[in-house]
């Protein structure tokens, strides 16, 4: 008993000691300024649950996932005089979940455009991308028949149209765990001139294009995390899909040119002799071919129409374009597994031209090789891509870009539709609430796609993350992970883009090194692809393949808008002579924490660097060093290649008193 006693008292005696030095510090004022709290930064709980039968804890899809399928039968006609398309889709929905479905809803797009939606009365007085730039136009679906099919009988569904959504009512429940039901939908909309910078009307000196998109009413998607997911489509938020088969009879007059999602079934039935043959011969030429050239533009046959045939399989939907001021060229794209693929662009011939849209076949083939080959194989037979009027927008295996892009623009525009290939056409987050997973992401391989592009024919300078930090820390900011409807427009592009790209840059580049990132990043790529992760499946799927807990990373960078600042906060000698070493003082200010990349250099003009991990900010505010150089020290400087994003340079440098 004595012993123990004797214990206690020397550990009561050495926390009094510490608790005054504690009191004495802050009485100091040493840390007075920090917002620093470690507890905050790296506490635990940061997962909101564990495993379940859906979602593995380790990041993967649990030995019970399950996802809804949707496979549609769309058949159209664009009618150029009125701007019109009617059509008709057939659609076959698969019930894969546990449960039993008395509804379905659908999404309305077109329905955005009509005077009194939601997303146009949302619309600024000063304007938005997100809506119509005609104030009169009032678009929207006219939908003629709503009807189940079975065999040969058909019958009436009854429906509510709530703005951008449709509520179907089935007569029986769809059973769970795999029943299946067929119901048909016609439907006819005007085309907006301008369609919230998705779809539109572009004048050329040849004729009109028309970019076609959420042309057609889509299943919502029935997921494992909250039932429905049936938000309205108010113009900022993207999408999310069920994943399908796709069949499309396009009608359009004969004069024009119709490229779509997939691959073209009749080349012979709509091309002429000529075309066709230099068509096939694209299909095994590395370099552009062109199929339609401007010569070949006219010859309008009044009255007359060609109907195009397209398919695409496992896709989450379809658009498409046409046009008769298309020229049109192609050429190969070498895939890992050889499968065959094509390059395909369709522009007017004021965009032609080696500085404009003459290399976008050879844009567009570059890029699609690139992310092939590093992360996962394109899965479409083509990747079109389209001048319009849109200044760039994605669907599977077709995009739209710009007809004005040029030189490093049209290849910034090309290689970023196409890179959503990857983010979200094949893994099928949802954009509507995680817009930052699809845009941020890609915008990241964009990076590595630009640096490999041609030697860096397009490479950007190595960016200053202080500069580039503090703007993007700035107070005004929500968080990245804000719902896109919840934030100001003017902050999309930094929020969805710019800022989680230069996140994940940070983390490959001085956290956790190339080699570890990518393997993470292409094994998300293969867990997830065709499936729909949430955040956190992607947060733990990183951790668990690069064996660090980033949980500080998550919490400051994408769920908070938290700052960094480092600072050097002193330099003192051992007894004051050089020759004895040195103690430096480092101290984190901000709430968020970093590693520290520190540079001496001494009088002599020698330098050393010292790299030190964000463990140091496990517990501590401030944290020392020794230097054994016993050298006299010129300056002491917190991250000298400027790759952490700190928002105060001033108080990373330290230099002595001359």
């Amino acid at each position: 008993m004595k012993e123990k006693k004797c214990k206690f008292s020397q550990l009561n005696a050495i926390y009094m000691q510490k608790l005054s030095f504690i009191v004495l510090l802050i009485a100091g004022g040493l840390s007075a300024q920090s917002k620093y709290n470690y507890l905050d930064a790296f506490g635990t709980g940061f997962y909101p649950t564990g495993s379940t039968p859906t979602r593995s804890a380790s990041g993967q899809p649990g030995p019970e996932y399950w996802q809804n399928r949707a496979d549609y039968a769309l058949s159209a006609t664009l009618d150029e005089p009125s701007e019109k398309v009617s059509g008709t889709v057939e659609i076959t929905y698969q019930n894969n979940s546990p449960d039993e479905l008395s509804f379905l809803w659908l999404t309305l797009d077109q329905n955005l455009f009509r005077k009194e939606s939601r997303g146009n009365l949302i619309v600024p007085i000063n304007g938005s991308r997100n809506g119509s730039d005609d104030p009169e136009f009032n678009g929207g679906f006219d939908l003629k028949t709503v009807e189940l099919t079975s065999g040969k009988s058909v019958r009436k569904l009854d429906y509510i149209i709530s703005d951008t959504r449709m509520q179907v009512f089935l007569p029986q429940p769809l059973k769970p765990k795999g029943g299946v039901i067929k119901f048909r939908i016609a439907f006819n909309f005007t085309i907006p001139q301008y369609g919230s910078d998705r779809m539109g009307i572009a004048d050329t000196g040849k004729g009109k294009i028309f970019s076609i998109a959420q042309w057609y009413p889509r299943l919502c998607v029935y997921d494992d995390i909250k039932g429905w997911n049936a938000e309205p489509y108010l113009g900022a938020g993207e999408f999310y899909l069920e994943y399908g088969d796709f069949t499309l009879n396009l009608t359009a007059p004969a004069s024009h040119f119709v490229v779509a999602s997939g691959e073209l079934l009749n080349p012979s039935e709509v091309m002429t002799p000529a075309q066709l043959k230099r068509w096939d011969a694209a299909k095994s030429s590395d370099q552009t071919v062109v199929i339609r050239p401007e010569s070949e533009i006219g010859g309008s046959q009044t009255g007359k129409t060609l109907t195009w045939k397209y398919k695409i399989t496992n896709s989450r939907d379809v658009a498409w374009a046409s046009s008769a001021a298309f020229i049109i060229d192609a050429a190969r794209i070498n895939l890992p597994s050889g499968k065959p693929c094509l390059a395909v662009s369709a522009f007017p011939a004021e965009s032609a031209g080696i500085i404009g849209w003459g290399r976008s076949t050879e844009y567009t083939k570059a890029s699609v090789e690139h992310y092939s080959e590093k992360w996962f194989e394109y899965p479409y037979p083509m990747a079109v891509n389209v001048a319009s009027n849109v200044g760039g927008m994605e669907y599977p295996g077709i995009v739209f870009c710009s007809l004005r892009a040029k030189r490093s623009g049209l290849w910034g525009v090309t290689d970023h539709e196409f890179g959503h290939t990857w983010f979200p056409m094949i893994v099928g987050s949802n954009e509507r609430l995680h817009g930052w997973m699809d845009e941020g992401l890609n915008t990241f391989i964009n990076s590595l796609s630009t640096d490999a592009f041609n030697n860096g024919e397009y490479k950007s300078p190595k960016p200053d993350l202080h500069r580039i930090g503090k703007f993007m820390t700035r107070d005004a900011l929500e968080p990245i992970c804000a719902h896109p409807d919840n934030m100001k427009e003017d902050h999309i592009g930094e929020l969805l883009y710019y800022k989680p790209a230069l996140g994940l840059s940070i983390l490959r580049q001085t956290v956790l090194g190339p080699d570890r990132f990518d393997r993470a990043l292409k094994s998300y790529i293969e867990r997830w692809a065709y499936k729909h992760p949430t955040p956190y499946d992607f947060f733990r799927t990183m951790e668990n393949v690069s064996g660090e807990d980033l949980s500080w990373f998550w919490r400051g960078w994408i769920l908070n808008n938290w700052k960094v600042d480092q600072s050097v906060e002193s330099v003192e000698y051992v007894s004051n002579d050089p020759k004895r070493g040195a103690t430096i003082t480092i101290a984190n200010l901000e709430q968020m924490p970093m590693p520290i990349f520190l540079e001496i250099k001494y009088v002599d003009g020698t330098s050393v660097r010292q790299n030190l991990p964000v463990e140091i900010w496990q517990r501590n505010t401030t944290w020392s060093i020794l230097d054994n150089s016993r050298k006299e020290i010129e300056q002491v400087t917190i991250d000298p290649d400027r790759v952490i994003p700190d928002v105060n340079s001033q108080n990373n440098v330290w230099k002595a008193k001359r």
